[in-house]
C-alpha cells in the first residue's frame, strides 16, 4: 500500500469513526469506564439547589456568605487495544473481512477515549508480540494506532493468546481498560485471561464471519488455511466434514464465552455483515 493510498484510508476509517465516537459511544464510554473518583477543583458561591453537605464551612465563615467545594471526576484512564493480526483474521466471505471490521472498532474504541481524554496503546499479536505501542493521548497518537492496523506485516501467521495476554499482564503494571480484539479461534487461554481480569478490565470483542459457522455445499473445494499457508483439497459435500467444520467452531466459541464469563469480564459477539455498532452500544448501555 502506498503512503497515499494508505492517507486515504486512514482519513476514511477516522471520518467514519469518530463521527461514531462522537455521537453515539463518546458519552456512553464514559459513564461506562469511571475514573478513580473525585478531585478537589475550586470553591465558587452558594447557589440555590446546591448540596448543603458540599458547603465549604471554613471560607464561608471568612467571607460571611456560603461558598460550597466543586469537585472534578479524576478520570485519567488508560486504554489497551490488544488486537489478533493473525491469518485468519484475513478471512471474509462478505464485503468485510474479520481485520477490516477489527481496525474499524477498535479505531471506534480509541477516539472514544481520545474524546474522554484518556491514553490509548496498542497491541498486535499473531502467535508472537508483532508491534506494541505504549499508551499515550491525542488524535495523532490515534492515527498512528489505525496506520499499524491497516498496513501492519505479521510475522506470524497463528494465534496465541496465552502469550498475548500474559504480555500485557506484565506491561500494564496499573489498572487498565483491555480490549481483546480476535476470532478467539484459539483456546487454553482460560487461566492466564482470570489472571489478567483480576487486575483490569477485560472486554473480549469477538469477530467471526458467517460461513465459519457452517461450511456450504460445494462439493470438492481447494481451501487455504490461513494460519499454516497450506492449500488443501476439501470435500465439502461430505456431511461429517461440514459437521466437523461446524463442531470446532461452536467449541472455541463457547470456550470463549466460558472462559470470559469465569474471569469476571465482558464479551461482545459480532459477525462481520451484522454491523457492530449496536453490539457495542448494547454492551456500554448495561453496563453503564
Amino acid at each position: 500500500m502506498d503512503t497515499k493510498e494508505l492517507l486515504k484510508k486512514v482519513r476514511k476509517i477516522e471520518i467514519k469513526t469518530r463521527r461514531l465516537s462522537n455521537n453515539v459511544f463518546g458519552g456512553e464510554y464514559h459513564s461506562t469506564f469511571k475514573g478513580r473518583g473525585m478531585t478537589f477543583s475550586e470553591v465558587r458561591s452558594y447557589q440555590f439547589g446546591d448540596d448543603v453537605r458540599s458547603i465549604d464551612w471554613n471560607v464561608t465563615a471568612r467571607y460571611n456568605e456560603p461558598f460550597v467545594k466543586v469537585f472534578e471526576e479524576e478520570r485519567e484512564l488508560t486504554m489497551m487495544l490488544v488486537v489478533d493480526i493473525s491469518g485468519s483474521e484475513f478471512f471474509g466471505t462478505s464485503l468485510q473481512s474479520k481485520k477490516e471490521i477489527i481496525t474499524e472498532i477498535a479505531a471506534t474504541l480509541a477516539f472514544s477515549a481520545t474524546q474522554n481524554n484518556d491514553k490509548i496503546g496498542l497491541l498486535l499479536f499473531s502467535d508472537q508480540m508483532e508491534l506494541f505501542i505504549p499508551p499515550k493521548k491525542g488524535r495523532s497518537h490515534v492515527l498512528r494506532i489505525i496506520r499499524e492496523l491497516l498496513e501492519f506485516e505479521p510475522k506470524g501467521k497463528s494465534t496465541n493468546l496465552v502469550e498475548a495476554l500474559k504480555y500485557v499482564s506484565s506491561v500494564m503494571k496499573k489498572k487498565a481498560i483491555i480490549f481483546v480484539l480476535s476470532d478467539f479461534m484459539d483456546d487454553g487461554y482460560q487461566q492466564t485471561l482470570k489472571i489478567l481480569s483480576g487486575k483490569h478490565d477485560v472486554t473480549g470483542i469477538r469477530i467471526y464471519d458467517e460461513r465459519e459457522e457452517e461450511i456450504p455445499n460445494l462439493g470438492l473445494v481447494q481451501m487455504l488455511d490461513a494460519e499454516t499457508g497450506e492449500m488443501m483439497m476439501v470435500n465439502t459435500g461430505a456431511k461429517s466434514v461440514r459437521t466437523s467444520y461446524a463442531k470446532y467452531f461452536r467449541e472455541r466459541e463457547v470456550y470463549f464465552k466460558e472462559s470470559f464469563n469465569k474471569s469476571g469480564a465482558g464479551t461482545i459477539n459480532t459477525r462481520v455483515d451484522e454491523g457492530y455498532v449496536k453490539k457495542l452500544l448494547g454492551y456500554f448501555k448495561r453496563r453503564g
